[in-house]
């Protein structure tokens, strides 16, 4: 005899949700362009600078408050990483963009968090801006507005706070590991962008997982209405990380493609690995988009399947008390000659011919598998 197995409900993975993004400030105040306005809303008291500076031999690194410490120290051969969190203080970032002669619209960029993922070439270096996102330690997600700026021997990031995903290629810099001392700036560009596209990954795995257990709870016949505000928030997410990275997809394309002397023929060979690798992140996106847009279809169809269910039970149980209700109908009447009520054994007649009629209906809805 089979035994009845209780299917355990699977715990759904809760993905964190992506805070919405506010409204650009200089939009309302309709600034001049080239004018700095922080519109993100990460502050932090201070703006932090890290500068690593190495070659093939040495390996210093500074920190510090004040953008100066990145100003005329670099070496003939020495490659600098200048890395800039808290831009809510545009003072800084207009005081650096002075001293490097970056144009205002860059300016501009940098501290717009809205801006679009995209690259721009000027006569001495380049500009890109991508979004950087990943779990921190507490498991929030995590969604940053990342600027580069790379010149002849210096590469400079701009973050919105402290925190990133760069720490293993801080280790590998400062142990000497890789190929990244032995490089150019363009490498360590390069090496940035590459370790925010293995972050993606991370993310398409825990959406993966995420999809895979509503379908197994959909499928198990064990969801709850609030599944379907789960599936809406997984939406979502999944639409604001379509929106991070389709767009970074086309800036290392032309990253790939674009002719000029910061990038070394070496490197663009690891671009273009690396364009493979987010081209896999945006077809993932893609499929993973459209089983979530068909989970609330399955969700429907569950639901619709669940009340056919019930409909058929309560239509057989109708079915069978139909005839019984009928007979029951007719000697309930209040006629004085009806013959069967005279019997001795009327009643009991009656109640067999009731039960003769409820097993011969259970038979024939058993056998046309209605039951």
């Amino acid at each position: 005899m089979a035994k009845h197995i209780k299917i355990k409900k699977p715990k759904l993975p809760r993905m964190p949700r992506i805070p919405k993004i506010k409204s650009a400030h200089k939009m309302l105040k309709n600034d001049v362009p080239g004018t700095l306005t922080y519109t993100g809303s990460k502050e932090q008291k201070h703006v932090s600078v890290e500068l690593i500076e190495y070659t093939q031999q040495d390996y210093t690194i500074e920190q510090g408050n004040d953008v100066s410490i990145a100003f005329d120290k670099h070496k003939p051969g020495e490659i600098s990483w200048i890395n800039i969190n808290g831009l809510a203080h545009t003072d800084q970032i207009e005081k650096l963009g002075q001293h490097y002669d970056l144009h205002p619209l860059i300016l501009e960029d940098i501290v717009d968090t809205n801006q679009r993922p995209k690259i721009d070439e000027y006569p001495n270096y380049l500009f890109v801006v991508f979004k950087m996102l990943y779990f921190d330690e507490d498991g929030a997600f995590m969604n940053e507005h990342i600027s580069l700026v790379l010149g002849e021997n210096y590469l400079i990031t701009f973050q919105e706070a402290d925190g990133d995903v760069f720490d293993s290629l801080r280790m590998r810099i400062a142990n000497a590991k890789g190929r990244v001392r032995n490089a150019g700036a363009d490498y360590l560009m390069f090496a940035i962008m590459d370790a925010v596209v293995d972050h993606y990954f991370t993310l398409i795995e825990t959406m993966s997982d995420r999809i895979e257990t509503l379908e197994d709870v959909l499928f198990s016949n064990q969801a709850e209405q609030d599944i379907t505000q789960d599936i809406q928030d997984l939406k979502r997410e999944v639409l604001r990380l379509r929106k991070a990275v389709f767009p970074f997809r086309e800036v290392v394309n032309r990253l790939e493609k674009i002719d000029s002397t910061l990038i070394d023929e070496r490197t663009v060979t690891y671009i273009r690995d690396l364009y493979d690798h987010v081209v896999q992140v945006s077809d993932s996106i893609d499929i993973y988009r459209e089983m979530t847009w068909g989970l609330m279809d399955m969700y429907m169809t569950t639901i619709s399947n669940r009340m056919n269910e019930v409909m058929k039970v309560l239509t057989i149980i109708s079915s069978i008390f139909i005839p019984l209700t009928f007979m029951a109908g007719i000697y309930g009447m209040n006629f004085e000659y009806i013959p069967e009520l005279n019997w001795h054994y009327g009643y009991f007649y009656l109640w067999g011919l009731m039960f003769i009629i409820f097993f011969l209906l259970l038979y024939y809805f058993k056998r046309k598998k209605w039951l």
